[in-house]
């Protein structure tokens, strides 16, 4: 039984499989449907290795689950899929894919989808790994700008400064709220000091000396592009007790994280 999304496109077209289709998975599925895939869905309700038994060679898969629900699915990635994954969760490191041998295309998420509205860029979304062009060419196709890096090393930087994004606006927005504007302008030094920690533990989960400065500068560029998104999301208190809990397995004291999580 096929598990497709027919569009009209013949037996040779081009396939992707997308698993997760909540509304970033769905995003990304729109994009390939443009750029001419046929889009091959995998639900909650599926088997991954089913779905490749009968569709071993798509061009990729996009693992679009939620990052609480990411290393379930890297666990159990089917063989034939391994060397076409495209990875796209927040808090996410090379560390997070390395524990299981792949070597992914993974792309920092800087636009914002939100259910019954359409996509909103904060910023061009860095992408890097073998199928990053296919990646980039198919979100410019719906008008979300991509930009292609060159290195390794140049993605690990954009992954910790999505991280340093996502954690200091979520954990200061437990103590001020309001929206990343009003952060910056009236509680700077809030958010420096949660900043800071969150370096910290990127530099303990990476085994690398980062450049703080770039990296705060890099979320101030990254609130300009949106001042008025909300620091605070739902998903802020589970943000900072899992910073909390991996700084407790690196030996770390996070004064500022700490502070917060006993408001």
């Amino acid at each position: 039984m096929s598990v497709g999304i027919s569009i009209g496109i013949n037996s040779m077209s081009k396939s992707i499989v997308v698993v997760g289709l909540g509304e970033m998975g769905s995003v990304f599925a729109r994009g390939f449907l443009r750029s001419g895939y046929t889009v091959h869905p995998v639900t909650r309700a599926m088997n991954m290795q089913a779905v490749a038994d009968e569709l071993a060679q798509p061009e990729l898969v996009i693992i679009a689950v939620a990052e609480a629900d990411i290393h379930e699915q890297l666990a159990n990635v089917p063989e034939v899929w391994k060397d076409r994954l495209v990875l796209l969760q927040n808090e996410l490191l090379p560390a997070d894919w390395l524990q299981y041998s792949l070597d992914p295309t993974v792309v920092s998420v800087w636009f914002e989808k939100k259910k019954g509205q359409d996509s909103k860029v904060i910023i061009p979304s860095p992408v890097f790994g073998a199928h990053a062009q296919q990646v980039a060419d198919a979100l410019a196709s719906i008008d979300i700008a991509v930009t292609v890096l060159a290195s390794a090393e140049a993605l690990l930087h954009e992954l910790v400064l999505k991280n340093v994004y996502i954690l200091t606006t979520n954990i200061a927005g437990l103590e001020v709220g309001g929206n990343v504007g009003q952060l910056w302008a009236e509680h700077g030094a809030v958010a420096n000091a949660v900043a800071t920690d969150v370096i910290t533990l990127q530099e303990a989960l990476t085994g690398k000396t980062l450049d703080s400065q770039a990296l705060i500068d890099g979320m101030v560029k990254a609130f300009d592009g949106d001042c008025e998104h909300m620091c605070m999301g739902r998903s802020a208190p589970v943000r900072l007790q899992r910073a909390l809990k991996l700084a407790a397995e690196n030996n770390l004291q996070l004064a500022t994280l700490n502070r917060i999580s006993a408001l």
